[in-house]
């Protein structure tokens, strides 16, 4: 049986009272994009002591690949596996590879208050600076994964494009041409977590060295604020994750030096791409768990406290089987993190199984909302209450990271080749 180990409660709990603390009276202030959410993101891991922990623990790292030196069957791979040594002293992110219920639990307990808010932690920390440490060299790390990571820099991962959702690799227009010691990167990439206030942006592009498009690499570049013909555009205005800044990102002749390619140029590395989306579909479940935990929880005090024709709402058989249906999803989703966070840990990759969870996660989470808004009623539908906030912020789970649809096909077809 899945639980949390102690430890793992006690992490649980410091997180819940900070977000109820320090994140929730901001939640409003977030949405109207009032004020910066990495300000409150920086402000949450110096209250946890995570930032210079994080920055020792990744120079450490650094060292180590340097004092190892490249490993010749995994020098095209970009990083090293660095195991751990007896005697090393422990650090997050050391214990965040060798127990991956603690950001489950962190990103779970964000999307209980807001899941935008944690969708751009992630998505600058995990995504945008994982990519970078899983594939780039020790310089490349330590100039930029240390400090998008520590949040001393905000993160992009840019690989959508206006005409490239679902298609994204064989649509892909945006494109990196060599020319002496540099590319030239042209392009635009849309439905940008973080781009209004991006600084380190890793860009997917194919390397065009005049073959046909569908013949063309995909790799991943390191593009940063400030260089010429780098721009960016408004927040966009949307239906949820409104705590989220999003925006597009424009390349027009940008010169970026070689030393920016993540890896080393090969006939094709979509992988990399395919890899960064499964670990962000990883992630998923456990933002849905917040948004479904909250909203049972809230639906069932309500059910306890609302009462009509004289008694509680809680005692007429429509919201018990409500309840009973959003608890069985509940309980469901847990289940599906628990078992994600010990394949995380214990590296194992399951990609059906993980397309898979992403699907089921992110419906269980828009069908737990609705029936929540529906046992309040009317209440529901506003925003004093929190659900309302919820249902809008969970639809976007069923669109990023690839689609419901996307999710369930790759599956498929994943079940059926094997």
């Amino acid at each position: 049986m899945f639980e949390l180990t102690e430890p793992q409660k006690m992490i649980q709990q410091a997180f819940r009272q900070w977000c109820e603390n320090e994140l929730q009276p901001k939640v409003e202030a977030l949405e109207k994009a009032e004020i910066n959410p990495f300000d409150l993101m920086r402000q949450m891991l110096d209250a946890f002591g995570m930032r210079d922990a994080m920055r020792e623990g990744m120079k450490r790292k650094v060292q180590k690949m340097r004092e190892k030196g490249p490993v010749e069957d995994k020098k095209e791979e970009g990083l090293v596996e660095d195991k751990k040594e007896e005697g090393d002293p422990d650090d997050p992110m050391e214990m965040a590879q060798r127990d991956m219920m603690i950001p489950f639990t962190m990103i779970k307990e964000l999307c209980r208050v807001a899941p935008g808010f944690a969708m751009s932690f992630g998505v600058s920390t995990a995504l945008a600076g994982g990519t970078i440490l899983s594939k780039g060299n020790a310089d490349q790390i330590e100039k930029w994964g240390v400090p998008i990571n520590a949040l001393d820099k905000v993160g992009c991962w840019c690989l959508t494009e206006p005409e490239a959702g679902s298609d994204a690799f064989g649509s892909m227009k945006a494109t990196a041409k060599p020319k002496d010691d540099y590319y030239i990167l042209n392009g635009q990439k849309t439905f940008i977590t973080n781009a209004p206030y991006g600084e380190i942006f890793v860009v997917y592009a194919k390397i065009d060295r005049g073959q046909p498009k569908d013949k063309q690499p995909v790799h991943a570049f390191v593009l940063e604020k400030g260089m010429p013909g780098l721009t960016t555009g408004k927040p966009f205005e949307k239906m949820g994750m409104k705590d989220s800044p999003t925006g597009e990102v424009f390349m027009d002749d940008v010169k970026v030096p070689k030393a920016n390619l993540l890896g080393v140029e090969k006939d094709n590395l979509r992988d990399q791409a395919k890899e960064s989306l499964g670990n962000e579909r990883s992630g998923v479940p456990a933002m849905c768990l917040g948004i479904i935990e909250r909203c049972f929880e809230e639906s069932v005090k309500y059910a306890k406290e609302r009462k009509q024709f004289g008694k509680p709402i809680g005692e007429f058989q429509a919201i018990q089987l409500k309840i009973a249906n959003m608890y069985i999803k509940y309980m469901n989703v847990q289940n599906i993190v628990y078992r994600l966070a010990w394949m995380g840990s214990a590296k194992k990759r399951d990609m059906a199984f993980i397309c898979a969870s992403k699907a089921y996660a992110a419906q269980a989470a828009i069908e737990v909302a609705m029936e929540a808004i529906q046992i309040f009623g009317g209440y529901g539908y506003m925003k004093e209450y929190h659900v309302e906030k919820l249902l809008r912020d969970a639809k976007l789970l069923e669109l990023g990271a690839g689609t419901t649809d996307i999710n369930l096909l790759t599956t498929a077809r994943i079940l059926l080749r094997d």
